[in-house]
């Protein structure tokens, strides 16, 4: 489902962001990916949603090689990919509903099922009925519902976050960590960037821990 092959990423600045990285995570599973700052999590998830491509390596994603899509065809590659940012980028000009709707109407799903997905979408999330409220009137982790509910609109196989829970406390920090639980448990690949080692210790989900750009630890490995 996600495999890298001795993937390097190296800016234009000089700074090599990945080096050498390989993994492989299988459908369905779910994996958090830790390390310190700067440590090359967030550089990983934009190689798996071609924000970035890989200096060198092999990235496959549903056994697509990511090297091989071209620009007009990355859209539809990520309507298959779920992506949840920590700041959650909503259009605060625009709705919930239309904030959820958007990948959906990119995608170019009738107004039906647009309507059915977000709804359901919102359903999962715990925010049903909150679809004509403005973002900028909900807490933060309503905010962080409403950027979670977006990327599970189109059904997507694999999800991805980038410190999902970084701005929320404890209690709400759980209950997303429990939302990413219910999407892996019918069957959507989920991988996580986090440093919130406290929060996941308890959790029985692999571990990939990167340290300057190398993958120093794999619990998927025997603890390796």
């Amino acid at each position: 489902m996600i495999r890298f092959e001795n993937v390097f990423k190296r800016y234009p600045s000089g700074r090599e962001a990945l080096s050498g990285v390989s993994f492989n995570l299988e459908r369905g599973e779910f994996a958090f990916l830790t390390g310190p700052s700067g440590a090359g999590k967030s550089t990983l998830l934009r190689l798996i949603a071609l924000i970035e491509r890989p200096t060198r390596g092999t990235v496959l994603i549903n056994n697509q090689n990511t090297a091989r899509i071209s620009r007009g065809r990355i859209p539809p590659f990520r309507q298959r990919l779920g992506v949840v940012f920590q700041d959650h980028k909503l259009l605060h000009d625009r709705s919930v509903f239309d904030n959820v709707a958007l990948p959906l109407v990119i995608a170019g799903a009738s107004r039906r099922e647009i309507e059915r997905r977000v709804r359901a979408a919102l359903d999962q999330v715990g925010l049903l009925g909150r679809e004509s409220h403005a973002p900028i009137t909900l807490s933060t982790g309503e905010q962080q519902r409403v950027g979670i509910a977006r990327a599970v609109a189109p059904r997507p196989d694999v999800l991805i976050a980038d410190e999902p829970t970084g701005n929320l406390d404890p209690d709400l920090s759980r209950e997303i960590m429990e939302l990413f639980t219910r999407f892996n448990e019918v069957g959507v690949t989920v991988l996580i960037a986090t440093h919130d080692l406290e929060l996941i210790e308890h959790l029985p989900h692999r571990q990939l821990k990167l340290v300057a750009g190398q993958l120093a630890a794999d619990s998927g490995r025997g603890g390796s």
